[in-house]
């Protein structure tokens, strides 16, 4: 527990599934807030909110949650925002911070901020980071710890509040970087995105072979394919609303990704070897510097475990010669 007086009186979380889950793990394990009022769309979440005593209170409504809060972090799909705001505008204390944690921005401040009350301070956020489950049970306090998280500031914020935002998420171990909503939706489109919809797209065609689906496929899924499945098991709802929100960016990169697929299509076409050859090569230069600075381990396999040898060596199908 962090011993230092807390950055904010009282969170308040709308939305508490895996982001929101573990905001309120780690800011309650850091101590850098002092109270956390939450609530969520469904009456079973916000029950179960309530049972792992992720808040110490849990309210039925927008409006409650965010009464005498001096953070509030939109936790929810990116369609739901614009709705969220008008419903918590009228209801939140001058001088608040707002953010959220979308993986859009330029939509986020478009839908949110024409219904943000003056004195109030709205700050988008996204933290890159998350797994392949969802819900309040899915959440863990270390989650941040090493990952980006972007603030997207419009023209004007506040520089004290993009400050104090910033130092909240630094101490939930995320690092901190700033930047406009456009630059970042362009910059998401390609690392994030572009890949979603890849993993839809393979994983949907392979389900579409149905008699292979149901055999050869899950029997056999080598690490690629795998790695695919666990991108494409991500929540529905929010990536809709990801691809809808940043359309623009996104075509742009899926443009340019399909001008480089006709390339490789060629190049396998032709029997290009040295095409394919030092394509390969780029790439995987790539791989190596993500490693290099951190953002993901130098395990082989990704670190993943493997089972021990049985303990006892398996039965021979036949004796030996000398026997």
């Amino acid at each position: 527990m962090n011993s230092q007086a807390p950055l904010f009186n009282r969170l308040a979380l709308i939305g508490v599934g895996l982001i929101g889950s573990s905001i309120a793990r780690a800011a309650r394990a850091q101590g850098t807030v002092r109270e956390i009022v939450a609530t969520a769309r469904t009456a079973e979440t916000r029950r179960r909110v309530a049972e792992l005593g992720l808040a110490d209170q849990v309210v039925e409504s927008n409006a409650a949650a965010v009464a005498g809060a001096d953070l509030v972090i939109v936790c929810i799909p990116i369609g739901a925002c614009g709705t969220v705001a008008a419903e918590i505008g009228p209801h939140l204390s001058p001088g608040a911070i707002v953010s959220d944690v979308g993986s859009v921005k330029g939509a986020v401040l478009r839908e949110m901020a024409p219904h943000l009350p003056a004195g109030v301070h709205f700050v988008p956020a996204h933290p890159v980071a998350g797994t392949e489950n969802s819900g309040p049970d899915a959440g863990f306090a270390s989650l941040f710890v090493g990952r980006w998280c972007i603030l997207t500031p419009p023209a004007g914020a506040d520089a004290t509040a993009v400050d104090k935002l910033a130092v909240f998420w630094r101490a939930l171990g995320a690092n901190v970087e700033t930047m406009p909503a456009a630059h970042h939706d362009l910059v998401l489109a390609i690392t994030s995105h572009l890949p979603h919809l890849i993993a839809y797209t393979i994983v949907g065609t392979a389900d579409e072979l149905a008699d292979v689906t149901q055999s050869e496929v899950l029997k056999f899924s080598a690490g690629g394919f795998r790695d695919f499945t666990r991108i494409a098991a991500s929540d529905p709802t929010m990536w809709r609303d990801v691809f809808l929100a940043n359309k623009d960016a996104v075509l742009e990169m899926l443009g340019t990704f399909n001008e480089d697929l006709s390339q490789l299509t060629r190049a396998i076409r032709r029997g290009d070897g040295e095409a394919l050859f030092a394509h390969f090569t780029r790439t995987r230069a790539i791989r190596r510097g993500i490693v290099q600075i951190g953002q993901d381990s130098a395990a082989p396999d990704f670190g993943r475990t493997h089972a021990d040898l049985p303990a006892e060596p398996l039965p021979r199908p036949y004796a030996a010669a000398d026997e």
